[in-house]
């Protein structure tokens, strides 16, 4: 189904929240994790990546914490941390789940979305839409997180959207690199698009196929841009 025009609403596109230093200095050092910048077992020295970023080593130890929950960084006790990406099948394994829970969200929110809720989401897929024609992936994917994020609210079920944003959290920096393959917002949008209609018509079933097929794309652009970098 072709996207409706963006003239269908008059919105305007959200300004980006200010980034803290411990938030810029997370995704800075995933970003070099997940292009290969910074190969598994590279150590990262607190005093070293401060003086790097021209910052204290507070924000960078709540960084490399941060890393360290989603997978990216091993801290050993008194001997540092260090970069350790997942295998392949770990992250296989990631994908597979991230893509069951989204599924069950997007069909609980084709069920149970309120009117002003089902309003909501259509405006943040006409700000995605502008962002593709702008070519903006790091606001595409900024926005991007508001909106997977409205469809876990959407299926009014807090345990399991709960579950869904600890798990994306895990899987976000691998989610976030696919966004510089080429094509790649235009792609995300169009399957975005099919996840919206179905959850605008009440198709529970549709909504959930097509995200779990969504999320089986962003993985698979991963693997492609992991295997270009």
């Amino acid at each position: 189904m072709p996207p409706r025009p963006a003239a269908t609403l008059a919105i305007s596109k959200p300004a980006a929240p200010p980034r803290t230093r411990t938030e810029a200095l997370r995704l800075q050092i995933a970003d070099e994790i997940v292009s290969g910048a910074l190969e598994p077992g590279t150590p990262l020295d607190e005093q070293e990546l401060a003086a790097r970023f021209g910052v204290s080593r507070t924000p960078v130890r709540e960084a490399i914490r941060q890393l360290s929950a989603s997978g990216l960084v091993s801290v050993r006790p008194h001997r540092g941390a260090v970069v350790a990406l997942p295998t392949p099948t770990q992250l296989d394994d990631m994908f597979e789940a991230m893509a069951e829970l989204e599924a069950l969200c997007a069909g609980l929110a084709a069920r149970n979305m309120t009117v002003p809720e089902r309003r909501g989401l259509e405006e943040l897929h006409q700000v995605l839409r502008a962002l593709v024609h702008e070519g903006d992936p790091l606001r595409y994917h900024e926005t991007n997180e508001a909106f997977h994020a409205a469809i876990y609210s959407g299926s009014h079920n807090g345990y399991l959207a709960e579950l869904t944003l600890m798990t994306r959290a895990r899987v976000a920096p691998f989610r976030r690199a696919q966004f510089r393959a080429a094509g790649r917002l235009g792609g995300s949008y169009q399957e975005h698009d099919l996840i919206v209609q179905a959850i605008l018509r009440g198709d529970q079933s549709g909504a959930a196929e097509a995200m779990r097929a969504h999320i089986g794309i962003v993985r698979d652009a991963f693997r492609t841009y992991a295997g270009a970098s």
